[in-house]
């Protein structure tokens, strides 16, 4: 029985540890995704090619191969215009990232300061309650 409970305990350890959940509540949250990288952009471009010139093909990983294979023997002329979009890409996120934080602090102090309030106007009758309890006993 005792192992039973230990090897439970270990699977969560390992869905907690891969991040399973967390990438799920980041993109419901509406946070913007990280830009992609030149490769990937390449790798988009060079997807659709791939497979119209191979269009029995079902693996993935030929796919991604063929893919890593031309993207080492490309000269950095040939890069360029990738690493250019992608650039391009990465300063649209940064401002989209920039404009989420803002509205994200912005809501976040709204929420801290209706608790705080909230949390003052208590405190505040509990010491008018203990001050006139005070005054009774002297």
């Amino acid at each position: 029985m005792k192992g039973k409970a230990d090897t439970s305990s270990k699977g969560d350890g390992r869905l907690k540890a891969a991040g399973g959940a967390g990438k799920r509540k980041a993109a419901a949250s509406g946070k913007p995704k990280r830009p992609p990288s030149a490769f990937f952009v390449f790798m988009s471009e060079f997807r659709v090619e791939y497979n119209a010139k191979n269009p029995d093909n079902k693996s993935v990983a030929n796919v991604s191969k063929a893919a890593g294979e031309k993207w080492r023997s490309m000269s950095e002329e040939e890069k360029a215009p990738y690493q250019e979009k992608a650039g391009q890409k990465k300063q649209d996120y940064e401002k989209t990232k920039a404009n989420f934080d803002k509205k994200e602090s912005t809501s976040s102090k709204k929420a801290k300061t209706e608790d705080e309030e909230g949390t003052k106007s208590e405190v505040d009758d509990d010491e008018a309650g203990s001050d006139e309890d005070n005054e009774e006993d002297e």
